[in-house]
């Protein structure tokens, strides 16, 4: 089975692994990945990207001119996608830019034009209900009639297609997977004493963005009302940055638990581990909100949290709010509370705190969970059964 996928996602080589082990699942698999020659990502990397082929075995990555360097939606390719179609001549042709994608759209059309009859398959996060206008409603319903399949990375995403009047095949399932070699249990003693935690303290650990919407706010207030609860001593480890350092700090300074906060505004990805080894918990306290306004929809609510099954392959229990996916990730392997309910996330603390065989407990089951479900390799053969289905099904499939 050939396999083309088309995303800027793979620009980054560590986002790649997923799908290099496809390629290496059977002898008869071969990934090709084409990725936006340049790219903007954005944010802190204020530089724009560019990409380089790579190869290794069955698997490549092969830079494609493209029309937008830093719009997701209006991401599309120029001319030489058509001679690496025509090459490769795919199975299954994926874009992974949402259910509004100009660049799928253009895929599905010259999947038709040159008469491939590659199964067209796209992968979306949004996870909130939105009403499209014309043209972007003609252009969804364009890229919907003719999907073979769907892959949601949330199950509200799954359910809002379902909405929009899609019937075909639906898998749920993440972008991205864990590497359980980089995320796995591992004391860190030194990193421990440079930072200033002593052996007797328990760490409660963020890693993420430093926005309100990321629930900070309310974590503040959960640890303001467990300084008065337990007698344990404890340390407040941020792991990442973003503009509400500063709102967050003023009010960790009023609740008299600042001198509690350690800062790690900046590491590689692959000393993340590191940092998630030093916490007792992980906790990710995503609040929906509905102020983000695009041009098509509106709002946000957290869509997976990947950072939950890297602590869990790290063997470290975690806490998280009922906010979009994170109870359908956590299950029964970490605690869940109401989002932006301070109380109840400090009774979870507290509960972790006060009964360490629990703690170790749900340690455990988070563990198994993410190697057994949300590892690179568990996801792959997850997307190939997936796929080999699709192709099964006869709808749209090479003769």
């Amino acid at each position: 089975m050939k396999l083309l996928i088309a995303s800027h996602t793979y620009i980054v080589n560590l986002n790649c692994e997923k799908f290099r082990l496809m390629a290496s699942l059977k002898p008869d698999i071969e990934v090709t990945i084409a990725v936006p020659k340049k790219w903007r990502p954005g944010g802190v990397q204020n530089q724009t990207i560019e990409t380089r082929f790579w190869q290794d075995g069955s698997f490549r990555v092969v830079p494609v001119s493209n029309l937008s360097q830093n719009n997701q939606g209006l991401l599309s390719f120029g001319a030489e996608i058509i001679p690496l179609l025509k090459e490769f001549r795919p199975d299954v042709i994926q874009m992974e830019q949402g259910a509004k994608s100009i660049g799928y759209a253009q895929l599905i059309t010259l999947n038709r034009l040159l008469r491939l009859n590659a199964k067209m398959v796209f992968f979306t996060w949004w996870n909130l209900p939105y009403t499209s206008k014309f043209p972007v409603s003609w252009l969804e319903a364009y890229n919907l009639r003719h999907s073979n399949g769907i892959i949601a990375g949330n199950q509200d995403g799954a359910e809002i297609l379902r909405d929009h009047g899609y019937q075909g095949e639906i898998e749920v399932m993440p972008q991205l997977g864990v590497d359980e070699q980089l995320f796995r249990p591992q004391p860190q003693p030194e990193l421990a004493a440079k930072l200033g935690i002593q052996p007797d303290e328990f760490v409660v650990g963020f890693v993420g963005r430093f926005v309100e919407e990321k629930g900070l706010l309310t974590l503040c207030d959960a640890l303001a009302q467990l300084k008065a609860e337990t007698h344990r001593p404890w340390k407040w480890l941020l792991l990442g940055r973003g503009p509400l350092k500063a709102k967050l700090l003023e009010q960790a300074e009023q609740a008299g638990i600042a001198d509690r906060l350690i800062w790690v505004e900046s590491v590689p990805h692959d000393d993340v581990p590191r940092y998630i080894n030093l916490m007792n918990t992980l906790v990710l306290p995503s609040q929906t909100t509905y102020g983000f306004k695009t041009l098509t929809a509106a709002g946000w609510k957290e869509q997976f949290g990947h950072v939950l099954i890297e602590a869990m392959a790290c063997q470290v229990p975690v806490i998280g709010s009922d906010s979009g996916e994170i109870p359908h990730v956590i299950q029964d392997a970490g605690l869940i509370f109401p989002e932006g309910n301070a109380p109840a996330l400090k009774d979870c603390l507290l509960q972790l705190i006060s009964h360490p065989d629990r703690a170790i407990e749900l340690s455990k089951r988070g563990y198994d969970r993410a190697l057994t479900q949300y590892t690179n390799r568990a996801l792959a053969q997850k997307q190939m059964q997936f796929y080999r289905r699709l192709r099964e099904s006869g709808i749209g499939s090479r003769e």
